[in-house]
């Protein structure tokens, strides 16, 4: 009778361990992006030499960059990562429509900031701002075209995402995913607010 005492008495104990311990995606998600927050930590020190060393007007002539189109494409990024968690807190609560229609908002928000950045790139190269025309369209273009490809990224993880929980039952490890997916994207969305 005591050894089954004690048997239980483990097992509760091991479960309850169990769920103390971080999530090992979670974990893995943040090591990974501590390792693109470095990439991107370069490309910072990229720009920062590359101005310091322009020694005059920067950016330099004839670049004007349109804030006016910047602005809102921005602000629709950051709206992105609301609606990303609006998502995520759905997935917590077991709900896989929720999860869906905040995680299809958020890749339409996605989807304009990528297409206001390719319009962005056709009115800066049509001005005269090219990658090998100064120090200023080098970084420009590197540090945003990085950046968006990791954009693009996540809006394959979205898709990924809602495809999996569309072919399936929602379980647990959805909103695991769906979680790891909302570290990437608040991840893009501070880079940008840094760029």
């Amino acid at each position: 009778m005591t050894s089954a005492v004690g048997t239980s008495g483990t097992a509760i104990t091991s479960r309850v361990h169990s769920l103390n311990r971080p999530n090992m995606v979670s974990v893995g998600t943040i090591v990974w992006l501590s390792s693109e927050l470095m990439f991107f930590a370069g490309l910072f020190a990229m720009y920062f030499t590359a101005r310091a060393q322009s020694g005059g007007k920067w950016p330099p002539p004839p670049t004007e960059l349109n804030l006016y189109q910047a602005v809102p494409v921005t602000l629709v990024l950051i709206a992105s990562s609301f609606t990303c968690q609006m998502g995520v807190f759905a997935a917590e609560r077991g709900d896989v429509f929720g999860l869906r229609r905040w995680y299809v908002i958020t890749f339409l928000m996605g989807l304009f900031f990528v297409c206001g950045q390719g319009y962005e790139y056709f009115h800066l190269a049509t001005h005269g701002t090219t990658i090998p025309g100064s120090a200023y369209g080098s970084v420009f273009y590197l540090a945003t075209g990085f950046h968006g490809l990791h954009v693009t990224g996540g809006l394959i993880a979205f898709i990924f995402l809602l495809a999996r929980t569309a072919m399936s039952k929602f379980t647990p490890a959805q909103a695991t995913a769906s979680i790891v997916v909302s570290y990437y994207w608040h991840f893009v969305d501070i880079v940008w607010i840094a760029l």
